[in-house]
C-alpha cells in the first residue's frame, strides 16, 4: 500500500505554480528579486491582512529579521513560547539575546498569558515577547497583547504553522507588531522553502520597517555606485523561482485549509469514541486551520503515544510526537523557565501528531483509523 506522508507539498491541480514559474523562465528572472517576488508580498500580505511584508528564505529568516526590527540587541531578554520547535528560539541567539521560555496553558497549548503576567513580574525589563500558535491552534491573543500593550513591549507572532487561521475575526499574525510565516515542505501552502514577515504597524512605520528588513536581508547594501556596507547585512531574501510556486500555492490555501479540518473532523468522528483519547483544542470564534491533527492520550489510557506511532510506521505512514518543549533541550540548557504546572511537557510526552497530509483520500483516512482502533482491541 501506499506509503502516508505527515505533510508534504501539495501542487495545485490547475499548475498554477508552473505558470508563474515559467513566466521567471521566459524573462529571465532568475534572481532574489522580480514581479513574483513583488507580487507575493502584496498578495500574502493582503490575504492575512497586513500592510506590508517581506518574503525572505525562511520563516526562522522572518523570525531573525522581526527581533532585529523590533530592537533587540545583545544581552536583551525576550519571552518566548516553551512548546514549540527550535526554529521559533533560535534566532534569539543569534542576537545574542536571552530567551525565557513561557508555559503554554492547557485550554489553548500556547503560550500561558497567567504565566506571562508572572514572566513580566520577574523580568520587567524584557524587549519582546515571541508566542506561537501551534499546529495553527490559535494562541489567546486578546489576552497576550493586554499584557503586552500594558508593558509597552513589542510582540511577534510566530504564525509558521497557522496560516489562514481566524481568530476572534482576524487571521493570525496580524495582532502582534510582526507576524512570521513558513512555507517549508510540510506547511499548509509551501515553496518548497521560504518564508514571509509581515507588519502591523500603522501603515507609514509598517512599510519604512518592511522596507529595512529588506535592505538587512539583501547584505545591507548601501545606494552607492560601488559595494558600501554600514550595517551586518544577511542573505535571507526570496528567490523569484520560489516566490512564483508561493503565488501559485496562494491561490488554494482555502480549499487546503479546508481539507486540513475535514481530516481533524474524520479523526474526532471516527477515534473519538475510544478510551483515553482527546483532541487539541477547539474554541468559538476561532476556526484554526488544523495543519497537524493532534492527540493526546491521557495517564490511563490503556494505549501510549509510542505504541500509536509504531503501529502506524508499520503500516508505513508517518506521525510524530508534540514538540518537545524549549526548557528541556540542552542547548538550552540554564535558560529560564516560567511553569504552568507543565503543560509542555505533558502534552510533550502525551500527544501525537496524525497524518494530515492534504493529498489523503478518505480510504487513505479509513486505513488510519483502522490501525489505530485496532490498538483498542
Amino acid at each position: 500500500m501506499a506509503h502516508i506522508y505527515l505533510a508534504s507539498p501539495h501542487m495545485s491541480a490547475e499548475g498554477y505554480e508552473q505558470q508563474y514559474v515559467k513566466e521567471a523562465f521566459d524573462t529571465n528572472w532568475i534572481a532574489p528579486l522580480g514581479k513574483n517576488v513583488n507580487e507575493f508580498e502584496k498578495e500574502f500580505s493582503a490575504y492575512v491582512g497586513a500592510h506590508d511584508g517581506a518574503a525572505l528564505s525562511a520563516g526562522t529568516a522572518a523570525i531573525h529579521m522581526a527581533l532585529k526590527a523590533a530592537g533587540i540587541k545583545k544581552g536583551d531578554i525576550v519571552f518566548c513560547q516553551d512548546l514549540t520547535f527550535s526554529a521559533t528560539a533560535n534566532p534569539i541567539i543569534y542576537e545574542d539575546a536571552v530567551p525565557v521560555f513561557i508555559d503554554s496553558d492547557y485550554e489553548t497549548w500556547n503560550m500561558s498569558p497567567e504565566a506571562l503576567e508572572r514572566a513580566f513580574e520577574k523580568y520587567p525589563n524584557v524587549k519582546a515577547v515571541l508566542p506561537v500558535h501551534l499546529y495553527g491552534l490559535p494562541a489567546n491573543m486578546d489576552r497576550i497583547m493586554e499584557i503586552c500593550k500594558a508593558h509597552h513591549v513589542p510582540v511577534i507572532e510566530d504564525a509558521a504553522e497557522s496560516l489562514g487561521t481566524i481568530y476572534h475575526g482576524q487571521k493570525t499574525g496580524t495582532f502582534g507588531d510582526y507576524g512570521c510565516f513558513s512555507f517549508n515542505g510540510n506547511k499548509i501552502i509551501t515553496t518548497s522553502g521560504g518564508g514571509m514577515l509581515v507588519c502591523n504597524l500603522p501603515e507609514e512605520k509598517a512599510k519604512e520597517r518592511v522596507a529595512k528588513v529588506r535592505f538587512w536581508s539583501t547584505q545591507a547594501r548601501e545606494k552607492a555606485r560601488h559595494y558600501e556596507h554600514k550595517e551586518i547585512g544577511y542573505n535571507y531574501r526570496m528567490s523569484n523561482i520560489v516566490a512564483g510556486i508561493g503565488r501559485g500555492q496562494l491561490k488554494v490555501i482555502d480549499e487546503r485549509i479546508a481539507q486540513k479540518r475535514h481530516i481533524f473532523a474524520y479523526y474526532q468522528e471516527h477515534l473519538g469514541d475510544l478510551e483515553g483519547i482527546s483532541f487539541m483544542p477547539m474554541h468559538e470564534n476561532e476556526r484554526p486551520n488544523c495543519w497537524l491533527s493532534v492527540i493526546e492520550l491521557s495517564d490511563d489510557c490503556p494505549v501510549k503515544p509510542l505504541d500509536v506511532m509504531v503501529a502506524l510506521e508499520q503500516g508505513d505512514i508517518e506521525s510524530r510526537p508534540v514538540w518537545k518543549p524549549m526548557h528541556l533541550q540542552p542547548v538550552f540548557a540554564g535558560c529560564d523557565y516560567i511553569d504552568n504546572g507543565e503543560v509542555g511537557k505533558y502534552l510533550f510526552e502525551h500527544g501525537v501528531c496524525l497524518p494530515s497530509d492534504t493529498k489523503m483520500t478518505d480510504a487513505d483516512l479509513e486505513r488510519i483509523c483502522d490501525i489505530i482502533r485496532g490498538l483498542w482491541k
